[in-house]
């Protein structure tokens, strides 16, 4: 929800009448609170503390139970993400041909450390174990494309493809 500037009303934008619609959905069913974590995140990108207190009153559960299950899983997001999600292996073979060189260079581009997003909300860079590319590495993924056989000097012009 937010406030209107003029009259101070509360009022329900498009992102809190689909969050209704999905808490409707799941009012009586068991079993409820990942599916209902996971469609919330889906409409808002992120987990922001007001839905995450909507859903528990919506479930009758303690908001200290939905927290402690979004937070036990690495899928839910507390912060807003980037419109681009850039993953950077640093996995075995990565690791051994410049895997954190590369996930260093994109660290010191875009100005963020491992998990923050930039501030225009453009990206979000995270490391991760293993992409599953490791005859391309070092590899990156942004989004759903791959890709690999990296170099420091090669990202600029992959990134503006995404910008």
């Amino acid at each position: 929800m937010v406030e209107c500037h003029c009259c101070q009303e509360h009022v329900e934008t498009e992102k809190d009448q689909r969050l209704t619609a999905l808490l409707a959905e799941y009012r009586e069913a068991r079993g409820a609170l990942i599916p209902l974590l996971q469609g919330a995140q889906e409409i808002y990108g992120y987990l922001p503390e007001p839905v995450m207190e909507r859903i528990a009153r919506s479930l009758r559960l303690p908001v200290a139970q939905v927290y402690g299950v979004a937070t036990f899983y690495a899928q839910f997001h507390f912060a807003p993400r980037g419109r681009h999600v850039i993953r950077v292996c640093l996995g075995t073979a990565c690791h051994v041909r410049g895997g954190a060189r590369i996930f260093e260079a994109l660290r010191r581009q875009l100005e963020v450390e491992d998990g923050e997003t930039t501030p225009d909300l453009r990206y979000t860079l995270e490391s991760v174990a293993c992409i599953g590319a490791c005859g391309l590495a070092p590899v990156i993924m942004i989004d759903e494309d791959t890709h690999g056989r990296l170099t420091p000097e090669s990202l600029p012009t992959i990134l503006a493809r995404y910008e």
